[in-house]
């Protein structure tokens, strides 16, 4: 079956033959997938695939794509253009990109007859918007109005749509938050931190959000709701850190610094690019409390997140430093 499709998706650059290789897949559910190569949809198009549903995997990352290799259920496209032949008559819809573009992708989701449209944001619109940092408040703004827009569009067309909304997402090392925390430590074998970090967190594994996916994709529970999605753990940002030294078999230790301090270090930081998004605003957060209640997420999708531990692929995946 595998070499079957193989075969088919080889056939997708003469148009004349996409008819017959969708009548051959229609037997089976279907599913649209826009920012498959995100390290999340790393997670989901497995889970997608036992799940019984073919997979229309989309990406506009020719160099993630062209490493793609065969998966039983999963079809990959690249998303050149906003008729993708392939996609007509695909009702059922996850969207992986932020969810700020996702108007870029309105005209192929009707074209093809969607009918149901998962959607991940992110709880940056709340923990960001009041932030000492202009364009993390401009982020959190971005995420809010991507939100309307898109539950506006989506009540005007009458499709059924629901937002995931997750915390810290950490697996693989291609997160933006665990995994540079990871390289720091690795690289200077110490973490600094401002004041004692004690605000609370609840970092989300990236298998859990994909989990939590295909859960609203099978539940009319999710029709028309927005959920937070966070970790199965509550923790300080300390022992958080703490984690992730013992993950790497190192005693944890720490440099306490004074915010003043801690904005001039970040200047410097920042001229190196893996860790360009840092802020002083990030510092001020280690003492605040970003917990987010997920019981409707657990009472709808069934959503038992994991506690936070880092397993050797965690960190190591992505990080070949």
């Amino acid at each position: 079956m595998l070499k079957e499709k193989e075969h088919l998706s080889k056939k997708l650059k003469d148009k004349r033959d996409i008819p017959k290789i969708q009548k051959m897949i229609s037997g089976k559910k279907r599913v649209g997938v826009i920012g498959a190569t995100s390290f999340i949809g790393d997670h989901l198009l497995p889970l997608l695939a036992a799940d019984d549903y073919d997979v229309l995997a989309l990406t506009r990352r020719l160099s993630l794509l062209e490493k793609q290799t065969g998966y039983k259920g999963i079809t990959w496209q690249l998303l050149l253009s906003k008729n993708i032949p392939m996609a007509k008559g695909i009702t059922k819809w996850i969207i992986l990109a932020p969810i700020w573009v996702l108007p870029q992708h309105f005209t192929l989701l009707l074209r093809c007859g969607a009918k149901h449209v998962v959607a991940l944001s992110s709880t940056s619109c709340f923990t960001k918007e009041s932030s000492t940092d202009s364009e993390e408040k401009k982020l959190a703004e971005k995420i809010k109005r991507g939100e309307a827009v898109f539950i506006s569009w989506a009540q005007q067309n009458n499709l059924k749509w629901t937002i995931l909304r997750p915390t810290l997402v950490y697996a693989w090392g291609r997160d933006k938050n665990i995994s540079v925390i990871y390289k720091f430590i690795k690289k200077l074998s110490f973490f600094p931190l401002m004041a004692q970090g004690n605000g609370l967190r609840q970092p989300v594994h990236a298998q859990d959000v994909a989990m939590a996916c295909v859960a609203a994709l099978n539940t009319e529970k999710s029709f028309n709701r927005a959920y937070n999605i966070s970790g199965g753990e509550i923790l300080s940002y300390r022992r958080m850190v703490e984690k992730i030294f013992e993950s790497i078999g190192k005693k944890p230790r720490f440099v306490i610094l004074p915010i003043s301090i801690f904005r001039i270090a970040i200047f410097f930081l920042r001229i190196l690019p893996r860790f360009r998004h840092w802020s002083a605003a990030m510092a001020e957060r280690m003492n605040q409390n970003l917990v987010f209640d997920h019981h409707e997420a657990k009472r709808d999708l069934n959503f038992a997140p994991r506690e936070f531990m880092l397993t050797h692929d965690d960190i190591y995946i992505g990080n070949k430093i």
